[in-house]
């Protein structure tokens, strides 16, 4: 049994110029098919994985302190998310509850964008910004490394921004900042976003495994 590489929503071309088809290239098809194939790598002998989704293996790696199988298996989760929270430019914003809970938790999205920008760029080293739903309400927060969602209690996923150089140094190399100015500014899919408000985040970058042969005919 294995689990896949999901592919992209879009076009690698799709979200140029906020963010580079070769950008999209090496994180995706490098960068998140690594952690695919190092995860499956590591769950092929653990007989007691075997059939699980990849939410349950994230959980079972932290509860067992399997550090290299955590970290692959949850890098390969938060990427099938984040790929998720990022949209073609077309101009898209907060409406609708998410609205209300944004001017609710901020005073408005302008504030509440600034408030994820500045966690982004504060964030030291590599890890990941997240917009979570906290019993019924938004808050920022960051997580270091692999860190997920998946293993915090309480932690709904909405949104995340990928802050590992890996994510933006074709495009911005050094320059954090305007990766996560840029990409908060034109590129978030606002509707997944608002569509995660139902507490099924989670479920939205999980996947069941497959058989080896199926595998390789999705990758």
């Amino acid at each position: 049994m294995a689990f896949v590489l999901p592919p992209l929503p879009y076009a690698e071309d799709a979200l140029a110029p906020h963010m580079s088809a070769e950008t999209l290239h090496y994180h995706h098809d490098k960068h998140h098919k690594a952690y695919v194939n190092k995860t499956n790598e590591l769950i092929g002998g653990e007989h007691g994985l075997n059939g699980a989704s990849l939410t349950q293996v994230v959980r079972e790696a932290r509860r067992g302190g399997d550090n290299k199988l955590f970290n692959n298996s949850a890098q390969l989760w938060n990427h099938s998310f984040f790929w998720q929270c990022l949209a073609p430019a077309k101009g898209q914003k907060p409406d609708g509850k998410l609205a209300h809970l944004i001017s609710d938790a901020f005073g408005n999205s302008d504030a509440m964008l600034a408030k994820l920008k500045e966690e982004a760029v504060n964030h030291f080293a590599s890890g990941w910004a997240w917009l979570v739903l906290d019993r019924g309400a938004l808050r920022i927060t960051s997580l270091h490394d692999a860190d997920t969602p998946v293993v915090h209690d309480g932690m709904v996923p909405l949104f995340t921004l990928d802050v590992w150089e890996h994510a933006y140094y074709i495009d911005y190399k050094n320059e954090r900042p305007r990766f996560a100015e840029t990409v908060l500014s034109n590129i978030v899919n606002w509707e997944f976003v608002a569509e995660n408000l139902d507490g099924r985040g989670l479920d939205r970058a999980d996947q069941q495994p497959t058989t080896q042969r199926e595998a390789e005919t999705t990758v």
